[in-house]
């Protein structure tokens, strides 16, 4: 067992066994469809009216720029670390992370909130916008956007890396930006802070956006469609 769970080909593997396969972004359509014919998108989603149901308020003069992750993905939120110490040192905010383990930032104005299931929503209202660098190789190029799908439905604008579903979820200028040099993150986050209603205006957008293609009020019978032919 512990051989098949490393095995370097098993999702290939699993994929030329399947008679269908479901993925979550057009990078993981492509590589399944090397080995099965028959394979959906069906993307990730989150429940726009029981969990994933409110706006954030965006009328606020210090917003706050924000993260969420666990200790295996704080390598990424290193990526825009330098584009935030730089922009306080003419810009006045403040940066929360939401994480299972502290990465202690040496930023200026930095909070520290633990992940914690029961208050994870409430937690994400903090921060006013949203963001989710990564790097650029195939195992990030397969992530889905759940970052920016869960700041997007709370009305939150994020700042995303051109990476993987992130440039699918993100429409660029519009729910948020797309930013890969340190000057475009720079320049995206500024914009947010100073500009509050542009960040509502993105926000509007982003949780229609989501509302309409990555909630699963949206997804359901696209999700229960897989199994039409085995039932």
């Amino acid at each position: 067992m512990a051989k098949f769970i490393k095995w370097p080909s098993k999702v290939a593997t699993i994929c030329k066994l399947s008679y269908k396969v479901s993925v979550g972004n057009s990078f993981l359509a492509e590589f399944a469809k090397k080995y099965c014919k028959d394979v959906h998108i069906v993307p990730t989603v989150v429940d726009t009216e029981a969990v994933h149901n409110k706006m954030q308020n965006q009328d606020i003069e210090n917003p706050v720029v924000g993260w969420t992750g666990t200790i295996t993905t704080l390598q990424y939120l290193q990526l825009a670390v330098p584009a935030l110490l730089k922009l306080q040192e003419k810009v006045d905010f403040s940066v929360v992370v939401i994480a299972n383990f502290d990465p202690q930032l040496a930023l200026k104005k930095y909070r520290f909130i633990k992940w914690k299931k029961e208050t994870e929503v409430a937690d994400l209202l903090s921060m006013h916008i949203g963001l989710m660098p990564l790097a650029s190789t195939d195992i990030e190029k397969g992530k889905c956007g759940f970052k920016a799908i869960q700041y997007l439905s709370l009305g939150i604008p994020a700042v995303v890396s051109p990476v993987g579903a992130n440039v699918e979820v993100v429409d660029n200028g519009k729910n948020g930006f797309v930013a890969d040099t340190e000057d475009e993150w720079m320049s995206a986050i500024e914009k947010l802070i100073k500009d509050a209603e542009l960040r509502k205006k993105m926000g509007a957008a982003g949780r229609k956006k989501i509302v309409e293609k990555y909630s699963v009020q949206s997804s359901y019978k696209q999700f229960l469609s897989l199994f039409d032919s085995i039932v």
